[in-house]
């Protein structure tokens, strides 16, 4: 069996889907069939392919008796990856202090050069550490603002940004100038409209989202930044939705900072997450842990932590070579597939209101739907107590529903029972 694993792992690889031996359940000829065939298809193609697909589920631990359709909030992490960090954990409680600050330390910089690759920017620009709250926080409190510098952001940024700025506007009276987004948004004009109406000679800084967490809205980072950065004023993005779910590079973007979470979409152990700031603007930022240099410009400086977990850390690797096995365009296309699976069946129920563009440019897994007459909370409890779909109520400004956003392991027979679900919900 090690023999054939081995071999059905290494044909695999020399196609291009070099697909775990772990996932193997069904007849490797069977297998090796589905695989031959999806090379032929393009990733649009191919995300329709439920057999493909169905090895993927094999790939995760997911429960079998619930529908997780939370994956927004954090997503679970394949086996490979647990393996990993159950592995990586064990080894460090040998002798921690040896093994973590001697041996898996000389871990950190490929891995740093790694994820550096994957977001198409220089290793000197990256960060490791523990979500985007705290990179974004990083960013934030450690820009040298003072009293009356402008800053642009909106009501739907996401809630742990707004308690960092408003701290900032509390403590050191930097004026907070708020757009008001009315979402879904399908005109890129009109949402850069909205942020340039609110800039004037005293703005230093614009905070924009890159996918909006409440209703998965794609907003437009790179025409907003070009306009800030023909005005002076620089740009802050919240990519905590949109690394390892759409396809694209940090430096697309355009802006001059980035945080994110890395056990989102990626999928590495929950907990960790990635820095990004421009070259030319580290040595400006106070890093939020202290250390003996904080204006260096070694990107370093931001990952002076204490002690932390390096089983975590390491085990991102793993997630980051799952990811490249899956094809960041595949993925892309698997999940935009997914949401549209759905939601374009949702749109037909009575009673219910999809507050997620359809359109590719403005949205992908993540999506939002409210129903008429029912609060977030209660179409949430009731349609996991009935149907055992797990979603996130979400209540927030002009939104009141819940939030799906499915994964590469869910089926289209998980999203059936979304909708018969939604479809008993709409007749309450």
């Amino acid at each position: 069996m090690t023999d054939r694993r081995h071999f059905l792992k290494n044909t695999l690889a020399a196609g291009g889907t070099a697909f775990l031996s772990s996932f193997v359940s069904l007849p490797e000829k069977k297998l090796l069939e589905i695989n031959q065939e999806s090379l032929k298809k393009s990733p649009t193609e191919l995300a329709s392919d439920e057999d493909f697909w169905a090895q993927m589920k094999q790939a995760y631990t997911v429960s079998p008796n619930i529908i997780n359709l939370n994956n927004g909030g954090v997503s679970p992490a394949p086996k490979v990856v647990q393996e990993s960090l159950s592995r990586l954990n064990a080894y460090s409680n040998e002798a921690p202090s040896y093994y973590m600050w001697r041996i898996m330390s000389q871990g950190k910089e490929p891995l740093r050069e790694n994820l550096a690759k994957f977001a198409g920017v220089s290793p000197e620009e990256i960060a490791i550490n523990r979500n985007a709250t705290e990179s974004l926080d990083t960013i934030i409190m450690g820009m040298k603002l003072k009293a009356g510098d402008e800053v642009i952001l909106s009501k739907y940024d996401y809630p742990n940004m707004q308690h960092a700025w408003r701290q900032r506007e509390l403590r050191d009276g930097i004026v907070l100038k708020w757009v008001n987004l009315k979402l879904p948004a399908e005109d890129k004009a009109e949402l850069v409209k909205i942020y340039q109406e609110q800039m004037t000679e005293k703005t230093k800084v614009v905070h924009v989202t890159h996918m909006i967490n409440w209703n998965g809205q794609i907003m437009p980072v790179k025409e907003i930044a070009d306009l800030a950065h023909s005005k002076n004023i620089e740009v802050v993005c919240d990519g905590a939705h949109t690394f390892a779910h759409i396809d694209h590079k940090i430096s697309d973007l355009h802006c001059d900072y980035y945080g994110t979470s890395l056990h989102k979409w990626l999928c590495a152990p929950i907990g960790s997450g990635m820095l990004w700031i421009k070259k030319e603007h580290i040595s400006k930022i106070y890093p939020l842990v202290p250390n003996d240099t904080p204006l260096s410009d070694d990107i370093r400086k931001f990952e002076n932590l204490g002690t932390r977990s390096f089983p975590i850390e390491q085990a991102i690797g793993e997630a980051l070579n799952f990811q490249y096995t899956i094809g960041n365009e595949r993925k892309e296309a698997r999940l935009r597939y997914l949401k549209n699976y759905w939601a374009t069946e949702v749109i037909k129920m009575e009673r219910t209101r999809l507050n997620t563009s359809l359109l590719p440019n403005f949205s992908c897994a993540l999506a939002h739907v409210g129903m008429d007459g029912l609060e977030a909370g209660e179409m949430e409890s009731k349609l996991f107590a009935k149907y055992k779909v797990h979603t996130s109520p979400t209540k927030w400004e002009a939104l009141n529903g819940i939030r799906i956003a499915p994964h590469v392991y869910t089926s289209t027979r998980d999203l059936d029972r979304l909708l018969d679900g939604l479809q008993y919900l709409a007749k309450l």
